[in-house]
Parts: structure tokens; sequence; C-alpha cells
């Protein structure tokens, strides 16, 4: 039994002897491959929205209950709006926001590379920009309202960055008519007769909407230029309110309502893992991909405002799908798996020729053992055949035996044990040859 075990071990520590090297690369490859993984995803992230009764902040419960499902918990904070928003997302204090298009200027020269450390993950719907309004003719055009006092949202909100800039291509300066209310309170205001004007941006069901839709002596402006401010501004899109979409028994309102629309856009931190911008990607298809009163099944999400440069990761989704593995395993069993195949694939690259040499490099080495005791042999039947002297008979019986001492000590796996034994056959054939030229002499 012992002798059993003691083979066995003499053949590892050939077998060691001959893989250390393959082991050492391999050790090294690993090392050289793992610089190239990305790390694992967080388990928490952060995303910041609009105010608590605003849409931005249900979408983005909506997209906390998904998230959960796969492990990830997203935290969500709320905002005075859009732009406060982007500043959280460049000081770091959150990795995802939702954000009102336009918003982030364009550049100077549309050449040049971004430097924001933002990316976006698409457009998730529209967001219409309803001008509602106190008067007793129809009010078609932006300069019309000029001298009037207007709500255009509170600081840092999205709407009010846009109510500006549309106001500013109308040649209507800031100032104290512009009034920074938004909601439900500038809807107050407006009902009440002491503000002219509102800028509200929000869906068409939402609770302020219905409010002044049906409130006494308050119009909503119908863009006659809205092909021109789709021009001037690209990031708005021309949508139609249809008559008596309403109320169909008052078939209010009495004809097309032309509006004007940003998108809301799912903007992230480069840095954001790519796994989770495909897992935030699957959240926005769930909640936003459905058929809305604007907007076609399957439009959204979808890059079409172009801001800021679309992510890598979201052009490959909205091309080809989620990745091969999420489609068919749990999120973190994907993301482990393709962490490992990263890892692995040139692991395999490197072992593949190497292993297929030290099977080779293996079988030379045991037989090496066995070619060197045959080339002292070959030199003894040398000395014997040419250059004989009865004298060394003692020594050359002496060499015989050491050398067949040597061979029987000899430590060779089991499928090499001929060697061993042919090794001995010819010390005896030479030992042979010893006899028969002491008999002449």
């Amino acid at each position: 039994m012992m002798a059993k075990i003691k083979a066995g071990l003499l053949s590892l520590r050939d077998l060691f002897a001959t893989a250390w090297w393959i082991i050492l690369l391999a050790a090294i490859g690993f090392a050289i491959a793992y610089q190239f993984v990305e790390p694992a995803p967080p388990k928490k992230i952060v995303i910041t929205t609009g105010g608590e009764s605003g849409a931005y902040y249900q979408f983005a419960q909506r997209y906390a209950t998904i998230l959960a499902k796969d492990g990830v918990t997203l935290e969500v904070k709320a905002s005075a709006g859009s732009l406060e928003n982007i500043e959280r997302l460049k000081n770091g204090e959150a990795q995802i926001a939702f954000v009102q298009g336009g918003v982030v200027p364009p550049k100077e020269d549309p050449d040049a590379e971004d430097d924001s450390g933002l990316l976006s993950l698409g457009s998730l719907f529209y967001e219409p920009v309803w001008v509602f309004y106190r008067s007793d003719k129809e009010l078609t055009r932006l300069t019309e309202l000029r001298g009037k006092r207007i709500a255009i949202g509170q600081e840092g909100s999205g709407v009010r960055q846009l109510a500006q800039q549309l106001l500013k291509a109308n040649d209507i300066p800031a100032g104290d008519h512009l009034v920074p209310l938004s909601g439900l309170n500038a809807a107050e205001e407006l009902q009440q007769g002491r503000i002219d004007a509102a800028f509200i941006i929000a869906a068409e069901n939402a609770p302020v909407v219905q409010v002044l839709l049906r409130s006494p002596g308050i119009k909503l402006m119908s863009f006659s230029q809205a092909g021109a401010y789709q021009r001037r501004f690209p990031f708005l899109t021309k949508l139609t309110f249809p008559h008596g979409v309403a109320d169909l028994v008052r078939d209010f309102p009495p004809d097309d309502i032309k509006v004007l629309a940003p998108t809301a856009n799912l903007i992230i931190r480069d840095d954001l893992h790519p796994a989770l911008q495909t897992l935030l990607l699957h959240a926005a298809s769930d909640v936003h991909g459905k058929s809305g009163f604007f907007q076609d099944a399957g439009e959204f999400p979808s890059y079409k405002d172009q801001m800021l440069p679309l992510s890598p990761d979201a052009a490959r989704y909205f091309k080809s799908g989620p990745p091969f593995l999420q489609r068919y395993l749990p999120f973190w069993l994907a993301v482990l798996v393709d962490r490992l195949i990263v890892m692995l694939v040139p692991i395999f690259a490197l072992l593949i020729p190497l292993l297929k040499v030290a099977p080779a490099i293996y079988t030379w080495r045991i037989r090496r053992k066995v070619f060197l005791c045959y080339g002292e042999l070959k030199f003894l039947e040398e000395d014997l055949t040419h250059h004989f002297d009865p004298a060394k008979l003692t020594h050359y019986r002496d060499r015989l035996d050491a050398l067949d001492i040597e061979a029987s000590q000899l430590h060779v796996p089991l499928g090499f044990t001929d060697l061993v034994y042919t090794l001995r056959e010819h010390v005896n054939l030479v030992r042979s040859i010893l006899d028969k030229r002491e008999k002449q002499a």
C-alpha cells in the first residue's frame, strides 16, 4: 500500500514539474484578464426625479418596484426639477435622473466631444406644453402674451427653462411679470385672475390640466407656429389635442389644438454599470412601452432627444434587445457569468495550445530519465568492444551493477515501466558481452 502511495506521489511530482509553468502562465493570464473585467454592479443606486406629486416621482417608484425583483435597491429622491437633477448627477449625489428635453443647452461646436460626464438612456414619453390663458379672444401666438403676468414654473424646474426659451424667442423679456408658480398653485392664481397665463408641463390626464380645461373663462393656446417652433427647437415635437377629446358631449375643445412637447429623458452618469443600464432600460420598456394618448405602442423608450450622447449600451439595447444572458438567466447570475466569460475566454485561448504540447513535454521528461542511463550504457559498451582491458574487469562489473541498480530505482508512471525493463534487459545484454570478453581473455 505504501509503495502504491509513494508511486502515486512521485507521479504527481513529475506531473507538477511538467505543468508548473502552464499554471504560472494561466495565473498571469488570469491576472491580466481581471484588469479588463467590469466590477460587479452595486446593489443600491439613486434616482433623482421631481416633486413628490409629479409624474417623474411616480414613475421612479414603479422603477424601484421592478428593480427590487432583481435584487437592486433604487432610492428615489425628490427635487425641484430637471436643472437640479442635472446638478445632482454631476455632483455624484445620484446616478440616474429624469430630465426634461431641452434642459441641456446644445454645444456651440456640434462636432466637439461631450465632456459633461452624462449619457442618455433615451426618451421615455412626451411632455406636452400647455399654455392656459385668460382672454376674451383666441390667442395662437406667444407674442400676444407680451405685457401679461405669466406663471413659468419654479426656479430649477424644466418648465421654467423651457418657458423662458420660448418667451425669449418671442421677444418677451424677463421681469417681475414672469411669476415663479407651477402646477395647481399656478392654476389657482389663473382661476382667481391674479395672473393672465400659465405654462404647464404635464400629462393630458394630470389633475392640473383637467382642472384648467374645465375652468370657465380659461382657454388653451393652439400654437399656430408649431412647425416653426419644431424647427427652431429640435427637442420639441408637434402634437395634436383632438377636438372633443376632453368632453365629447360638449365637443370640447371645439377645434384641434396644436401643442408642443419635449420628451422626458432618462439620464445617467457615464460611470453607471452597463448591467444596470440594461436593467433600467428593461424597466423603462415595461413602464413606458405601451400606447398612450400621444404615443404608439413601442414608441418609447427611444433616442428622440439628442441633447446628450446615447449610451453605447442603450444603442445596443435599442438595436438588439437585452443581452443574451439576461434574456434567459436571473440578473445577478447573468452578471456573474458575463464577468467569468471575460476572464475565462482569454485564459482558454492561452491554455489550449499549451495543453496540446504538455503531454509531449511530460513524456519527454520521463523518457529523459531512462535515456540518461542509456548514455552511460552506450559508453560502457563502446569501451568493452574497442578498448577492453582485462585488468579493469572489476571496474566494468561495478559500472554495470551501478547501472542496473540505478535502472531498478527509476520512478516512472506505470505507463512507462516498459522503458525501465527494456533498459535492464540491455544492461544484461552488455553484461553478456563482458562475460564473453572475459572468457576470451
